[in-house]
């Protein structure tokens, strides 16, 4: 079966993306050979005309708001659903921005390198910082917001932190979660020679996402991947069906999930992650994002320019590949068909109506 294509803009090549996406291997080396180094102050991130077209990692509604963050401290809003984008008033910091979440339409998370965390009361337009740690060597990959001003931030070597209060203050906790079994004969995640190699400190925890009022979930390298059913409190790690590393999780609905990773897998779980089922996805890309449409549609994205796209509501996918093959690192629904999606050339809409390109725009 072939749907319609996506219409976007073309681009150029993929290396800045998967450059910004593979960033934690170098930190793994830094981390290894540097001696700590005293942290000077950050820098702001600077005003760019064309900063809707910069490297933009990682979206996050806030109220009928959208805001993506990515390069250089650049984080970027649209209030017409990613037709045309402003980039924020104030940002302290000029480092790699990777995850976003808000409680609301007005109080939100950002995290990234240098152990960044951000917090803005003001839907996005405004941000201070709220911790801030270079010396660590620990890029900060995701971030979770949750009830009642709980939050999350995953990311390098198990880096793990909590916040009680909206994101004000943060507490660093060790990730322990009960093992999984392994039988034999199955995928040994720990066997991974393909994404980023165990080094002391632990696994690096590239994603975390909410799927409903207690359950989250945590995607990692070396196929880990993780759920708890208490808000964070505790983890368990679940059986994985592939030993690369995962980079999106996507809850679809009760106990169904979608895990997607390096070389374009695509597994589904019916059962919160207990037992996994390969999808056919058409492509070798790594796979990074993915949102919920109107109607029981789904989508991921990845690399090259690659659009997945489900009408029987995540069971199976259509490869739209985009012409352009601009790397995508994530996506969210606009609309009831529509998507937009951050990567490489910066934030995007994409229609599936062919003849009907979205653009992002840099605002007044």
């Amino acid at each position: 079966m072939k749907g319609a294509r996506w219409s976007a803009p073309r681009r150029a090549s993929l290396l800045a993306l998967a450059s910004a996406l593979a960033a934690v291997i170098a930190a793994v080396s830094w981390a290894a050979e540097a001696p700590p180094q005293p942290s000077a102050p950050p820098v702001p991130a600077e005003q760019a005309r064309l900063a809707a077209h910069a490297l933009l990692i990682a979206i996050a509604a806030a109220g009928p708001r959208l805001v993506a963050v990515g390069d250089r401290g650049v984080i970027v809003l649209s209030d017409d659903s990613g037709v045309t984008w402003t980039q924020a008033a104030s940002v302290p910091v000029q480092a790699l921005l990777t995850g976003v979440c808000f409680f609301d339409a007005r109080h939100g998370i950002a995290v990234g390198h240098d152990e960044v965390i951000l917090v803005t009361g003001d839907g996005g337009a405004d941000w201070k910082l709220a911790h801030y740690a270079p010396e660590a060597e620990r890029p900060l990959l995701d971030v979770w917001c949750g009830a009642g001003g709980a939050a999350i931030a995953v990311g390098a070597y198990s880096s793990y932190l909590v916040s009680a209060d909206g994101g004000a203050s943060w507490s660093a906790r060790p990730f322990a979660p009960r093992p999984a079994a392994r039988p034999a004969g199955g995928p040994h995640a720990a066997d991974d020679s393909s994404g980023i190699e165990k080094t002391g400190g632990g696994y690096h925890l590239n994603r975390i996402v909410g799927a409903g009022a207690s359950r989250l979930y945590i995607a990692g390298e070396a196929g880990r991947l993780y759920r708890s059913d208490d808000a964070g409190s505790s983890w368990q790690e679940l059986a994985s069906p592939y030993a690369g590393s995962f980079f999106e999780l996507l809850p679809l609905g009760n106990d169904a999930l979608l895990a997607a990773g390096l070389r374009g897998n695509l597994y589904r779980s019916e059962d919160a992650g207990r037992s996994w089922q390969r999808l056919e996805t058409g492509t070798v890309a790594m796979l990074d994002g993915g949102a919920l449409l109107a109607g029981g549609e789904v989508a991921v994205v990845g690399l090259s320019g690659v659009v997945l796209r489900s009408r029987d509501a995540g069971h199976a996918f259509t490869l739209e590949q985009q012409s352009d093959r601009t790397g995508l690192s994530a996506a969210i629904a606009v609309g009831r068909h529509a998507l937009v999606v951050v990567g490489e050339g910066g934030a995007r809409l994409l229609r599936p109506e062919a003849g009907a390109p979205g653009k992002a725009g840099a605002g007044p």
